[in-house]
C-alpha cells in the first residue's frame, strides 16, 4: 500500500465515523434523523426554511450529500435512486451531439444506457482499451472523457490526472466513475476530474441492502446544472435510502481495509493455482477477476462454493462471484465483449470482509471439481 492511500485513509476515518453528527440542532441527535415528509411548512407567506418539496431537497439527504461531498473532496453532491440514475444524470447534462471518448471495458449496463443514446444520435461514443489510447482519442472535438478505472471487470486502471490534463487542453470534461476504489483508494477529483459517479449501492453503502448513486462536482455551475436537471426529472434518493448510505458509509474504510487484505491473499491463491490461466487484481480494493482454462467447468465451479455467493453486483460484506458473460455484461454483444478481452473464460470477484482463510478453501474445492 503506497504511503499516499495510507495518508488518504487516514484523513477519511474522523469524516467517516463522524457522518451525520452535528446536524439536529433541536435534539441534539447523535444519527442524522429520517426526515420523512415530502413537503415543508412555510413560516409565512414569501419565506422558506430552505426545505419545500422533498424531490427538490430534504434534510436526510442533505446530510448525505454533504458527507459525499467531503469524502469525494468536492464542493457539492447529488445522491441518486441509483449507480445508473447517477451516470444517466451526470451526462444529461450535456447538449446533444456531444462526442465521448470512453472506457470500452465498462459495466454492462454504462454500455447499454450509452448504445442506445448512440443508435439515436443523442451522443457519439469513441471507445477506447487503454490508457495511450484514450489520451490518442481526444481531440479539440472531444466534449467529454468517460473513465472507470479501474474497470468492470478487467481492472485496468487510467491515469486521471494524465488523461484530464489532455482532456482540458481540449476543453473536454472529465467523468470518473469511482465505484470499485471509492475515495479510499482514489479521489478523482483532486487528480483533475470534473465530474465523479458512483454506484453507492455498492462499496459506499456496502451492505448489499440499498440502491443508491451519487454525482460529486467541485464547479458552482456543473453543480447548477445537475441540481436543475434532478428536480426536473427526480431520481432523487429517499430519506431512508440516505439513511441507510451514510450508516455504510461510517465503516468505509474498515470494510475497505479489510477487501483489500482479503483480497491480496486471494489473488495470490488463484495465481498458483494450475486450474487458473490469469488472475486480475490492481493490489487495491476487493475487486477480482480470473480466467480460468477449462471454461466449461465454470457451471460447476460456481455451484460448488458454498462461502462465496454466486449474485450480481459487488461492493458488501458478503464475497460474491459474478460471471459476466451472462449476468452483468450480458447486454454487450459477444464479439464486442471478445475483442477487448473480456472472454468467457472469465469469473469476477467481489471480496468481501469474511476470513481470508475461508475464501481460500471454498475457491481450492470448487477449482478441484
Amino acid at each position: 500500500m503506497t504511503k499516499q492511500v495510507k495518508q488518504n485513509i487516514a484523513k477519511m476515518d474522523t469524516i467517516l465515523s463522524h457522518i451525520g453528527i452535528n446536524q439536529d440542532e433541536a435534539t441534539g441527535s447523535l444519527i442524522s434523523p429520517i426526515h420523512f415528509s415530502t413537503t415543508y411548512q412555510h413560516p409565512e407567506f414569501g419565506k422558506s426554511t430552505g426545505f419545500d418539496y422533498t424531490r427538490t431537497k430534504n434534510p436526510t439527504r442533505t446530510n448525505l450529500e454533504e458527507a459525499l461531498a467531503a469524502i469525494e473532496a468536492g464542493q457539492f453532491a447529488i445522491a441518486t435512486s441509483s449507480g445508473m440514475a447517477a451516470i444517466v444524470l451526470a451526462l444529461e447534462i450535456f447538449p446533444v451531439g456531444s462526442k465521448i471518448v470512453a472506457s470500452r471495458d465498462l459495466y454492462g449496463g454504462s454500455f447499454r444506457w450509452f448504445n442506445d443514446q448512440q443508435k439515436r444520435g443523442i451522443f457519439d461514443f469513441t471507445y477506447v482499451v487503454t490508457e495511450a489510447d484514450m489520451l490518442a482519442a481526444i481531440t479539440p472535438e472531444t466534449d467529454i472523457v468517460y473513465i472507470e478505472t479501474p474497470t468492470n471487470p478487467l481492472m485496468i486502471e487510467v491515469d486521471i490526472a494524465k488523461v484530464s490534463q489532455k482532456a482540458h487542453e481540449n476543453g473536454a470534461k472529465v467523468i470518473v466513475d469511482n465505484t470499485f476504489y471509492t475515495p479510499i483508494y482514489q479521489q478523482p477529483l483532486v487528480l483533475g476530474a470534473d465530474i465523479v459517479v458512483h454506484s453507492a449501492t455498492k462499496y459506499l453503502a456496502g451492505h448489499n441492502d440499498v440502491l443508491a448513486g451519487a454525482v460529486i462536482v467541485k464547479e458552482q455551475d456543473l453543480y447548477n446544472q445537475l441540481i436543475y436537471n434532478l428536480n426536473t426529472t427526480g431520481p432523487v434518493l429517499s430519506p431512508f435510502d440516505s439513511y441507510l448510505v451514510m450508516r455504510g458509509l461510517k465503516t468505509l474504510a474498515l470494510r475497505m481495509r479489510q477487501a483489500t487484505v482479503n483480497a491480496n491473499q486471494v489473488a495470490d491463491f488463484l495465481r498458483q493455482h494450475s486450474a487458473v490461466k490469469e488472475v486480475l487484481y490492481t493490489g487495491l480494493g476487493g475487486m477480482i477477476a480470473f480466467k480460468v482454462h477449462e471454461q466449461d467447468k465454470i457451471p460447476t465451479l460456481i455451484n460448488t462454493l458454498k462461502v462465496i455467493t454466486f449474485a450480481e453486483s459487488l461492493g458488501g460484506v458478503e464475497s460474491l462471484i459474478t460471471y459476466p458473460t451472462t449476468q452483468t455484461h450480458a447486454d454487450i454483444p459477444a464479439e464486442v465483449r471478445a475483442s477487448y478481452g473480456l472472454t468467457d473464460d472469465l469469473l469476477r470477484l467481489s471480496i468481501g470482509i469474511e476470513d481470508a482463510n475461508d475464501l481460500i478453501d471454498d475457491l481450492a474445492n470448487a477449482l478441484k471439481v
